[in-house]
């Protein structure tokens, strides 16, 4: 989150007007986790994906073999989009 945070105005001079961070967790672990990077205020909001809902509709579910217990399951690959009008 440093980087994002430090390169916001160059993240504007090109034409960007929000970076949403989301992963596979619930609302209150992401608010949790926004309050301890020190986005409130900026250009960075913090979102949950807690059935993996928007994860497995763009195709970005990520698992790994192995049982449940250790492996990983229903969690999000790193990726990054980006949304012109819409």
């Amino acid at each position: 989150m440093p980087g994002y945070l430090e390169s916001q105005d160059a993240f504007k001079e090109a034409g960007i007007d929000e970076i949403i961070v989301y992963c596979v967790n619930d609302g209150a672990v992401m608010t949790a986790w926004a309050k301890d990077q020190g986005v409130e205020g900026s250009m960075i909001s913090f979102f949950g994906d807690p059935s993996g809902e928007f994860t497995k509709a763009v195709g970005m579910e990520m698992t790994a073999d192995g049982p449940a217990s250790v492996g990983i399951i229903g969690r999000c690959k790193r990726w990054a989009m980006l949304v012109d009008d819409g």
